[in-house]
C-alpha cells in the first residue's frame, strides 16, 4: 500500500473507532458508575446503618462480602448466556434486576435480611462487568482493549468522585425525611437510575458490529477484519482455558487486586472518620480527592500499556504501589494529611491494575474461550470481595483496629505482583493486522 494511502486508511479507521467509542462507551460508562455505586454504597451508609441496626464490624464486613458469593455462583452462567442471547438483552436484564434489589436494601431490618439482599444483589449483577468486557472484544482489536476497558472500568472511580459527595449529602440531608433514615433514602435514590438505564439498553446497544445501523458496510468490514484471530495452539474453548495454567495465575493475581480494591472501597469512609472527619457530607467531599486521582491514573496507565503492548509489568507495578499505600495507612494513622495521601496512592494504584489485569485474558484467549474464560478469571478474582471485607471486619471487631488486616492485604498484593512478573507469559495471539 502507498504510504499516503496507508495514512489515509489509518485516519479512516481511527474515525470509525471514534464513532464506535462515542456510541457505546458513554452509556456503558454511566451504567458501570451506577453498578459500582450500588455495589459499594454500603461503605457510605455503614456508619448510620450500623448504628441504627446495631451491626458489628464483622456483620457489616460479611454483608459486604455476601454480594460476591452471589456473583461467584452466577457469573460464568451469565456470561455464557450472553454469548447466546446477546449483550442487549443481557445488560437490560442485569441492570433492571439489580436496580430493584438495590432499592430493596432500604427494607433491611436484621443481619439475616442484610445478608440476603446482598446475596441477591450479587446474583442479579453477576456477569455485568465481564459481560461488557466480552462485548468490547466484539468491537475493538487487542491493541485498543486495555484503554477501552480502562474508560469503562474507571466508572468505579467516578462512582466515588460523583457518588461520594451525593451519598454524603443524602445521608445527612434526608435523614428522618418521611420517617426514613438517611441510609434508606440512599439505597432507594441510587437504585432507581439503574432500572432506567437497563431499559435504555434495549434501545441503545447493538449486539455486534454487523447489527449497528449507524455503521456503514465498509466500516463494519473494517472492524470485523481487525478483531483478534487466534494463531497459537492454546485455549480453543472454555474447557481448554480451564486447563491453561496462565489463566489461573492471572485469576490469582486478580484475586489479590480485588482484595486491595474492596479494602479501599468498603473501608475508606471509616478510615477517613478515624482520621478526624466527622460528618457524612465531609467524608463524601474529601473522597473526591482519592477517587479523582484514581480516575485519571486508570486511563493514563492503561493508555501507556496499550501503547507499549505490555501488561505484566504495568499491572505488577500498580499492585506494588497499592501494597505500599495500604501498608502506610496503619503507620500514618494519626495524621489526616498522610492518611489522605496513603489512601490516594492505594486507590489509584489498585484500581489502575484492574483494567490491565483484565485485558490479559481478553487478549490471550481465543474467541471461543473468551466468554467463559474472562468470567472464570473474574469469578475467582471476585472471591477477594468476600475475603477482604469480612477479614477486615472480623479483625476490626476483635482488635478494634484495621491495621493488621491492611498489612495482610498489602502482602497479598505483593504476591500478586510476583505471580504476574514471574509466571504469566502472554504469547501473541493475533495475526499482524493494523489496529
Amino acid at each position: 500500500m502507498h504510504p499516503e494511502n496507508a495514512i489515509g486508511h489509518a485516519d479512516l479507521l481511527d474515525a470509525t473507532y471514534r464513532k464506535i467509542t462515542w456510541r457505546l462507551l458513554p452509556y456503558l460508562f454511566v451504567s458501570y458508575v451506577f453498578a459500582y455505586l450500588d455495589r459499594v454504597n454500603i461503605g457510605f451508609a455503614a456508619v448510620q446503618m450500623k448504628a441504627d441496626l446495631n451491626f458489628s464490624d464483622a456483620v457489616y464486613g460479611l454483608g459486604a462480602g455476601m454480594f460476591f458469593v452471589g456473583y461467584f455462583m452466577c457469573e460464568i452462567p451469565s456470561n455464557l448466556l450472553m454469548n447466546k442471547i446477546g449483550a442487549r438483552l443481557t445488560i437490560a436484564r442485569i441492570m433492571i434486576c439489580w436496580g430493584l434489589v438495590s432499592c430493596c436494601t432500604m427494607l433491611v431490618t436484621s443481619s439475616t435480611s442484610f445478608y440476603l439482599v446482598r446475596l441477591l444483589l450479587g446474583i442479579f449483577e453477576a456477569g455485568f462487568a465481564p459481560g461488557v468486557l466480552l462485548y468490547l472484544t466484539l468491537w475493538y482489536p487487542p491493541a485498543r482493549r486495555a484503554q477501552m476497558a480502562a474508560i469503562f472500568l474507571s466508572g468505579a472511580a467516578i462512582a466515588g468522585v460523583v457518588g461520594a459527595p451525593i451519598s454524603g449529602w443524602i445521608l445527612d440531608a434526608m435523614d428522618e425525611a418521611g420517617g426514613l433514615h438517611g441510609w434508606q433514602w440512599l439505597f432507594m435514590m441510587e437504585g432507581v437510575p439503574s432500572v432506567l438505564l437497563g431499559a435504555l439498553a434495549l434501545l441503545l446497544l447493538p449486539d455486534r458490529p454487523s447489527a449497528a445501523t449507524w455503521l456503514s458496510h465498509e466500516e463494519k468490514a473494517q472492524v470485523t477484519a481487525r478483531l483478534a484471530t487466534p494463531t497459537s495452539k492454546a485455549s480453543h474453548g472454555f474447557i481448554d482455558a480451564l486447563r491453561d495454567p496462565v489463566i489461573y495465575y492471572i485469576a490469582i493475581a486478580w484475586f489479590t487486586v480485588i482484595c486491595g480494591i474492596y479494602s479501599v472501597s468498603f473501608w475508606m469512609p471509616m478510615l477517613m472518620q478515624d482520621a478526624g472527619i466527622k460528618t457524612s457530607t465531609e467524608i463524601g467531599l474529601w473522597s473526591i480527592i482519592p477517587y479523582g486521582a484514581t480516575a485519571i491514573g486508570m486511563v493514563l496507565v492503561s493508555r501507556h500499556s496499550d501503547k507499549t503492548m505490555e501488561r505484566r509489568w504495568h499491572a505488577a507495578a500498580c499492585a506494588l504501589l497499592g501494597a505500599a499505600g495500604l501498608a502506610l495507612l496503619p503507620i500514618v494513622h494519626g495524621s489526616f494529611l498522610l492518611t489522605m495521601l496513603s489512601l490516594t496512592l492505594a486507590s489509584t494504584a489498585v484500581f489502575s491494575a484492574m483494567p490491565i489485569t483484565l485485558a490479559m485474558p481478553m487478549c490471550y484467549l481465543s474467541s471461543k474461550a473468551a466468554p467463559g474464560g474472562i468470567a472464570f478469571v473474574n469469578t475467582i478474582g471476585l472471591l477477594g470481595g468476600v475475603v477482604s471485607p469480612y477479614m477486615l471486619g472480623l479483625i476490626k471487631t476483635n482488635t478494634g483496629s484495621l491495621d493488621n488486616g491492611l498489612f495482610v492485604i498489602a502482602a497479598m498484593l505483593l504476591i500478586g505482583a510476583v505471580l504476574l512478573v514471574g509466571f504469566v507469559r502472554l504469547e501473541p495471539r493475533i495475526t499482524a493486522v493494523v489496529a
